[in-house]
């Protein structure tokens, strides 16, 4: 773990002190440039927008990229409730990049570093120029660096941790307001700061997206399969309160049957779990009839589906994430 890092836990947090502090620290950071975020409609990303909205005004320039990987809607909706709060935000299309780069990879890690490079360096290097910016604002938190440099899991984000320097890889530096805080914490900053429920609230959902719910290649219509498996999880689980619940693609075909005859479809592993930190987590105790309905809905509603099952397993030894 960076020692330079310094957690500040949920019971010591100042929302309103720590905002203050973050802002005063971003103003004199970017001092009369200009920077840019990117907003993925999560508590992260959408906290630090708000950051970033107070202590530089126009100087800030937010951009939600849709790279084709989020859930339905997500663009749109997003953009929407972020201009509300007074952010203007601008949907960049970069969906064809995305997929270019994933093309042809099967392995957890080249999915991950495609992601992590397409993003910083050809989509957001790309803006920075445009803008001439020389600053990029990101929803880095504590839990991220810890489980990178423990090698439990490389989260797409990290990157000077790793002793990457941003400005000779990509020509910018990067500023994280909210890297010595975990989710509860991020949540209560971002209630502060004037955000909805919906935002501030919201379940976390990775930054490589659906590509971490999908085990194989990420082609444009496998991530379609998992955004509509996502979809119906949403309508069913919404009103529960795990933690954070998803559905994953296995990349096997299965035996099944279908009107009659031996059909070799898809499987579908239903994972939801309930955790104070992220750092260990159990399965939610769901309800048996739950489940069932979450199957019938699946494997009726999603083509080529003939299996779901649920993850029973706690972490550790299992990860929230399948990818």
């Amino acid at each position: 773990m960076d020692t330079n890092i310094k957690e500040i836990k949920l019971e010591e947090l100042n929302a309103e002190g720590f905002i203050s502090e973050q802002c005063r620290s971003i103003s004199a950071r970017v001092g009369d440039a200009r920077a840019v975020n990117a907003l993925s409609g999560g508590v992260d990303s959408s906290a630090v927008t708000m950051l970033g909205n107070r202590a530089l005004g126009s100087r800030l320039k937010t951009y939600f990229v849709d790279n084709g990987l989020m859930r339905q809607g997500e663009p749109e909706r997003v953009a929407e409730l972020l201009t509300k709060c007074g952010a203007a935000v601008e949907i960049v299309d970069a969906r064809e990049e995305f997929f270019a780069s994933l093309a042809g990879k099967t392995d957890p890690e080249e999915k991950r570093q495609a992601i992590t490079d397409t993003f910083y360096k050809k989509v957001f290097g790309r803006l920075v120029k445009q803008c001439s910016a020389r600053y990029l604002l990101q929803g880095t938190i504590y839990t991220d660096v810890e489980e990178t440099v423990a090698g439990i899991k490389r989260q797409h984000n990290i990157l000077e941790q790793l002793g990457i320097d941003t400005e000779r890889a990509y020509g910018y530096h990067v500023i994280e307001p909210l890297i010595q805080l975990r989710k509860p914490a991020v949540r209560v900053v971002a209630k502060a700061l004037g955000l909805p429920e919906e935002i501030y609230d919201r379940r976390p959902f990775p930054g490589p997206a659906l590509v971490a719910r999908v085990i194989g290649e990420a082609t444009p219509e496998r991530i379609a399969l998992v955004r509509q498996a996502t979809f119906i999880l949403d309508q069913e689980l919404s009103a529960t309160k795990a933690f954070q619940y998803m559905a994953i693609l296995h990349r096997d075909r299965i035996p099944g049957v279908r009107n009659g005859k031996r059909d070799y479809g898809l499987q579908i592993e239903i994972r939801s779990w309930d955790t104070q930190d992220a750092v260990t987590a159990t399965p939610t105790r769901l309800p048996f009839e739950t489940m069932e309905r979450l199957a019938d809905r699946i494997t009726s509603e999603v083509p080529g589906v003939v299996s779901v099952s649920y993850n029973i397993t706690k972490k550790p030894p299992s990860t929230m994430e399948a990818v």
